[in-house]
């Protein structure tokens, strides 16, 4: 039976037809109701198959699907022992680990809708958050989520049990909480008892869950002002994975290396994505394990933010230039010669004899041993949360690697769009999920309908609102749509108009000198109701490490490295590349470097790595207006 909120199969047909990529529409129209249900049948159908696969020490062990379903059905009837009722609140505050990934599934087969907690987020803001979607219990990772807990204990009366991932955590906390701190084993063992009394407990709660039934409450971690708690319906979530599974990417033959925040919807919809496909996912959030556990592991495919292409593109280039002489000219002549045959390309023209035979020795010395780097399997890579920079992009393109962009936001269950590998366009957030429509309104704002679409924000009517209107979603993105393919230019608020009446899109800016300096961390454009543009610049502290030491000045601090003559010259050599490519009122006059990167814990990144531009502008007003006075 099709769900509810499925459109007819010609409707879907006339949004797919301009597209030559073919799609599977009986898997979004038969999609199952619930996460647990879709859970369910990945497990019977795919049980002896690898689910996932975790480090403990210095080895990776697995979980089959068949163990996966059955610690599940222990801790989700863990839960229902701990007296939690349908569609209440149960918190995951914790990095990713596939502790989270059991605890979340629990939480979604016992009914309950999950609420995501950062790590990084301050103990504040866990108060805040888990008193305004009034969680029952909250999964905490270690000791430092415990002691946040307990900080906002008075103020969180409905906060009735804390289960730790970590179980030093019980034998260190205070004694005065009693048994109100738990581990997960504890968790599991009241699980097993429920179950020998009532097997069919969890499969009951699972069949009494619908498909409008809340499943998530994403806290959007804001660039400004409190956040927002977005709820997803578990419609919306399988609706995500089957739509994925229609563009016939993927299959139950690929590996996924899962590093993403759990707490942001990027990670939660590959999730999604992995029930409905079947593949196997290892699991590790540790971010400077990353590159090390990608050669161990050889994935076929990850989900990335921008910034992790980025660092990576300028981390190569700059060991390139370090070493200098025959093996930077090789370097240098490989990506000429790969640019080259990409071009010819994609003109559809043939590729001279001798240039195919320079490509591939160029392939084996150069190219091949950038692929290895993430692990020499990997058929491509998804880059989402934040724009790609095209150059990076193409760069990688040209090395073997490709990086297919998609775009979505919190609202929209993370996924609305992603580029193809069979129908990719470089610059675009790619073609529209099957079963979901976008248009642009009179003033360039992307607006999205479809099943991903957020019920609303929690307990803010007015916002829901103004954000929701006849059941399209503003997104708050200017872009451009010709039927197909999707490019979002700039944010709507992110606009300014310069004293001479130009409009200025920054993010483009930023994204460019990002792409070109490989030092760059964060560029930030000023200009609103000025007569010129300036910009703040922070440099990557591991970039800036990598440079001191090639230049005989190991161990001097970031504040001490960026503030010689030598990397001012550099920088300012970049901010003059870029200028040639930007109009005259769109050139970067004056700049300054920080003395520091930002970071989530200054308060100047959210826990996605966006930055809160008004908190960054009120911060260094005085460096501003010095580049306006001066």
């Amino acid at each position: 039976m099709a769900p509810r909120d499925a459109r007819s199969r010609r409707d879907i047909e006339e949004v797919c037809r301009l597209s030559p990529v073919a799609r599977d529409l009986t898997a979004v129209e038969q999609r199952p109701a619930t996460i647990g249900e879709q859970f369910l049948q990945r497990v019977r159908s795919s049980g002896d198959r690898e689910a996932y696969r975790y480090p403990v020490g210095d080895r990776w062990e697995s979980l089959s699907w068949a163990e996966t379903g059955e610690k599940v059905s222990r801790l989700a009837a863990g839960l229902v022992a701990l007296g939690i009722e349908p569609e209440q609140r149960v918190g995951i505050a914790s990095g990713t680990r596939v502790e989270w990934i059991l605890a979340d599934l629990a939480i979604l087969c016992a009914g309950a809708a999950t609420t995501t907690v950062y790590p990084s987020t301050i103990a504040d803001d866990v108060g805040y958050i888990l008193a305004d979607s009034e969680c029952r219990i909250v999964f905490a990772e270690d000791d430092t989520q415990v002691a946040k807990l307990r900080e906002n204990r008075a103020e969180l009366p409905m906060l009735g049990k804390v289960v730790t991932f970590d179980p030093a955590t019980r034998s260190e906390g205070d004694t005065a909480d009693g048994d109100w701190v738990i581990g997960l084993d504890d968790l599991e063992r009241l699980g097993a008892d429920l179950l020998a009394q009532e097997p069919t407990v969890v499969e009951t709660r699972i069949t009494k869950t619908s498909g409008d039934s809340l499943a998530t409450l994403i806290y959007t971690s804001g660039t400004t002002g409190r956040p927002k708690g977005v709820r997803l319906r578990h419609s919306s979530w399988t609706y995500e994975g089957a739509a994925v599974e229609a563009l016939d990417i993927l299959s139950q033959d690929d590996l996924q290396y899962l590093w993403l925040p759990m707490a942001h919807s990027f990670g939660k919809v590959l999730l999604s994505t992995q029930l409905a496909c079947g593949f196997a996912t290892a699991v590790d959030g540790r971010v400077d394990k990353l590159i090390e556990n990608l050669a161990v592991v050889k994935p076929t495919f990850m989900g990335a933010a921008p910034r992790i292409f980025e660092k990576a593109h300028g981390r190569i280039v700059t060991m390139q230039k370090q070493e200098g002489g025959a093996k930077e000219k090789i370097f240098n002549a490989a990506f000429s010669v790969g640019f080259k045959v990409k071009r010819l390309q994609e003109q559809g023209k043939s590729v001279p004899l001798p240039l195919r035979a320079q490509h591939a020795l160029f392939d084996r010395l150069v190219f091949s041993k950038i692929r290895d780097r993430f692990g020499g399997r990997v058929r491509f890579f998804i880059s989402g949360a934040a724009a790609l920079n095209r150059e990076v992009a193409e760069w990688f393109h040209v090395a073997g690697i490709l990086i297919l962009e998609g775009y979505g936001l919190t609202e929209t269950s993370a996924g609305s769009l992603v580029n193809h590998p069979d129908d990719y366009r470089f610059g675009t957030v790619g073609l529209v999920f099957p079963g979901s429509e976008v248009k642009i309104a009179d003033d360039g704002e992307v607006l999205i309908k479809g099943p991903g679409v957020m019920e609303g924000y929690h307990n803010m009517p007015e916002a829901t609102q103004e954000t929701l209107v006849d059941g399209w979603l503003h997104t708050g993105d200017i872009g451009d749509f010709d039927g197909q393919h999707l490019r979002i230019t700039d944010r709507k608020k992110d606009l300014f108009k310069t004293s001479g009446g130009k409009y200025i899109a920054p993010s483009a800016i930023e994204s460019q000198f990002k792409a070109i300096c490989p030092l760059a961390s964060q560029f930030l454009v000023h200009g609103a109701e000025r007569n010129y543009c300036v910009a703040l610049i922070t440099l990557d502290p591991d970039a800036v490490a990598s440079w001191a030491q090639h230049e005989g000045r190991t161990g001097m601090a970031y504040e001490e490295i960026v503030t010689l003559a030598e990397v001012e010259k550099v920088v300012e050599g970049y901010v003059g590349e870029l200028n040639k490519r930007l109009n005259r009122w769109e050139s970067i006059k004056k700049w300054v470097i920080l003395d520091h990167d930002l970071t989530v814990e200054s308060g100047e990144l959210t826990p996605s790595m966006k930055v809160k531009r008004r908190v960054v502008e009120d911060n260094y007003r005085d460096k501003i207006e010095a580049m306006y006075d001066s």
